[in-house]
């Protein structure tokens, strides 16, 4: 068997275990460790066993992800999300379908300090959708609206997809996170333009919510400055060059333990917790890249990468028809798997063809993130629409289903932007020193 072939059956062969729910760490381990060994011996596996694992994790960039992981768990901790909701609704929460509104600027906001899609959206969902239901809002927006808005947690820096996607194909983290800011906005806009034509449409689906008074108001948009604040000295930091992305990391973690102990929502249990959560969350992610980087290890060896390169570039598509099928195969991939698995089984095969075909890795990598946002709310393997139902027994995958086409639309149309005009993610990286 000619050694591409063997490299694409092992790559099945993953995407088939992790279909089966074979954890995703196991699927990758097993299959590069076994692929390995069938083209070479037991001595070559053994090589892999012993150096893949410490070489995947051996990497400065990902000190970064415990770093964000905690700041978003505190943040959690300091009822941040409430602050942002309020302040929210004190703006627009008045207007027709100002509740969903609200909860989309909310979650891009608590996005900005989390960097989980699932984070974010789990949060957000158990302080929105109550609120939503009580101002008499129709399941199908209330629901759908949090679902896609909780995918800007992977987009709006700091995202930990991001920084993955930066570890696999070693880019630049600062410049990643700058690439994503212009996306997450316009993705932002394009959820509450989804909610205003809908609402429009139909206005029973968004009844608008009472107005707050001048000193409500007031109180509302004062108590979101602590998260403009971190958001402005992480993110703004590395764009300027005053910190490194771990450093940044680190001051944003200090800094979201900072507001929590401020607003008295910590004491030692609670402290344990967030550290028990943090570590648990971030050891579950390091170890789904040892599998990853032994079965990258296994792929490179078949020199598949390579093959695939040269295959495509001959079929004479063009850049862009090739971008167009790797689009559809991450789609369809993106209904049947999470966004992580999805990007860490797929990157070492793709990304070498991307480079080939003289796409630049920063836009790129916003493109994998984008469609990997799409994917987390695409039936029937959508983890944020069972994320949202689990908030409330009551309420029916189905119907969040019902509600979510028009936000995989605005999606559609936002992939489609950013490839049409790459300038959307490139202009603030190259405006980077």
């Amino acid at each position: 068997m000619e050694t591409p072939l063997f490299g694409l059956l092992g790559f099945v062969a993953a995407l088939v275990l992790i279909l089966l729910r074979v954890p995703v760490a196991i699927a990758m381990g097993v299959v590069g460790v076994g692929g390995y060994f069938l083209l070479n011996d037991w001595m070559g596996a053994a090589f892999i066993l012993g150096s893949a694992p410490f070489e995947s994790l051996n990497r400065y960039t990902l000190s970064v992800v415990p770093l964000f992981v905690l700041m978003g768990v505190f943040a959690a901790r300091a009822g941040l999300s409430r602050s942002l909701y309020n302040g929210f609704y004190a703006l627009i929460g008045h207007y027709r379908g100002g509740l969903a509104l609200a909860t989309i600027g909310a979650c891009a906001g608590f996005g900005a300090i989390c960097g989980s899609s699932l984070a974010t959206a789990a949060t957000m969902g158990k302080v929105a959708l109550p609120e939503m239901r009580r101002y008499g809002y129709d399941d199908r927006l209330a629901s759908a609206s949090i679902a896609a808005a909780g995918t800007l947690g992977v987009m709006i820096p700091p995202s930990v997809l991001l920084v993955i996607y930066a570890f696999l194909t070693e880019t630049s983290v600062g410049k990643l996170f700058a690439a994503a800011i212009i996306p997450g906005i316009l993705g932002t806009l394009l959820y509450m333009a989804a909610v205003a034509v809908q609402t429009r449409i139909n206005p029973a689906l968004g009844p608008a919510g009472p107005r707050m008074g001048k000193a409500e108001k007031r109180h509302a948009l004062a108590d979101m400055w602590p998260v403009s604040l971190l958001f402005i000295v992480v993110i703004g930091g590395i764009y300027a060059g005053f910190f490194s992305p771990t450093e940044a990391a680190a001051f944003g973690a200090f800094g979201a333990f900072g507001l929590a102990l401020a607003r008295k929502t910590l004491n030692r249990d609670v402290i344990k917790d967030c550290v028990v959560e943090a570590a648990s969350t971030t050891g579950m992610m390091f170890l789904i890249l040892v599998g990853a980087g032994l079965f990258n290890f296994f792929i490179e060896s078949t020199n598949l990468p390579n093959f695939l390169v040269s295959t495509v570039t001959d079929m004479g598509l063009g850049p862009y028809g090739i971008l167009l099928i790797v689009l559809l195969f991450y789609m369809v991939l993106g209904c049947l798997m999470d966004s992580l698995s999805m990007i860490l089984l797929t990157i070492p095969v793709v990304y070498p063809l991307m480079l080939a075909l003289n796409f630049d890795p920063i836009w790129f990598g916003i493109i994998v993130v984008t469609v990997a946002e799409l994917g987390l709310i695409t039936p029937p393997v959508g983890i944020n629409l069972f994320v949202i139902q689990a908030i409330s027994k009551d309420l029916k995958l189905e119907t969040i289903i019902k509600g979510i086409l028009p936000f995989i639309l605005v999606d559609i149309v936002r992939l489609a932007l950013l490839v049409a005009i790459p300038g959307l993610a490139l202009w603030l990286p190259h405006t980077m020193n």
